[in-house]
């Protein structure tokens, strides 16, 4: 990969306060991109921006809850008003859940469904004229639960299967327009994104199941993503466990079911207890 390809690249980026968001930014700000940083903080986004470019004309950073379909409107027109086009468009922003179906306040799907799914439809549909133009990059980061799903994360999977599928068909759509398309599926990743994860009555979890130091890191995640975009790949499916999975779900699906569940059962104060 040339870091050079992303010179005076216009990036936007939802979900950029943390996690796999806020990486991504930083890298491609160290590449020479135009970074754009969009979420729900913008006071957090604005004490963030000096440490993804230095030069705070190359960073712009805009307030967007990405299920308002206004709010993502608006950070396309920001970004065009300021740097006159887009090359690429990274939906990130996400909500996770962990909680049995039958024990979920339905409202909680909803939110997911909101954030995950209509916020990448949402910024894709507004983005996608310059897009064309520049015949830029669209990425949508789901999850192996895009692909194989988790049980206690029925809205989550859903969400990232929805996502897959949306931008599997935008992409066949503009097959001869010079418009890339990438799916972009991280296995477990440490990040926020468990902490702030909803649970059955849509209250915050507050803490990871999981030990974060033992998972991939936001900062590796964010180069793969970097590398596939460089390449203009469709999909990339990221970790050895992940690949496994995949694979696996696709050849052997019944055995998967339960290997599944027995996995995600070892989880502390796991739902299936």
């Amino acid at each position: 990969m040339s870091p050079s390809y992303f010179t005076d690249k216009v990036i936007i980026i939802t979900g950029a306060s943390s996690g796999i968001g806020l990486a991504s930014a930083k890298l491609f700000g160290s590449y020479g991109a135009k970074v754009v940083m969009a979420a729900r903080s913008i006071d957090k986004l604005i004490a963030l921006a000096p440490e993804v470019c230095p030069n705070p004309e190359n960073v712009l950073c805009v307030k967007a809850d990405v299920s308002n379909e206004e709010d993502c409107k608006n950070l396309i027109a920001e970004t065009v008003a300021k740097f006159g086009k887009i090359d690429i468009l990274v939906n990130n922003a996400g909500l996770s859940m962990r909680a049995m179906f039958k024990d979920l306040d339905l409202s909680v799907i909803k939110s997911l469904m909101d954030v995950n799914f209509w916020g990448t439809v949402f910024c894709t549909k507004h983005a996608l004229p310059y897009l064309l133009q520049t015949k830029g990059s669209v990425v949508g980061v789901i999850s192996i639960a895009g692909y194989s799903a988790l049980p206690a994360r029925t809205g989550y999977s859903s969400s990232k299967y929805a996502i897959r599928g949306f931008l599997d068909t935008v992409r066949i759509e503009h097959i001869h327009d010079g418009l890339h398309v990438l799916v972009f599926a991280p296995g477990y990743t440490s990040s926020n994104v468990r902490n702030a994860a909803l649970t059955a009555d849509g209250s915050a979890q507050g803490e990871t199941p999981l030990d974060e130091g033992k998972l991939m890191s936001a900062e590796a995640v964010a180069y793969e993503m970097a590398k596939a975009i460089y390449k203009r790949k469709t999909h990339k499916i990221l970790t050895p466990l992940g690949k496994l999975t995949v694979l696996a779900h696709n050849l052997f699906p019944d055995l998967t079911d339960k290997l599944t569940y027995k996995y995600i059962a070892r989880e502390a104060n796991s739902p299936f207890k």
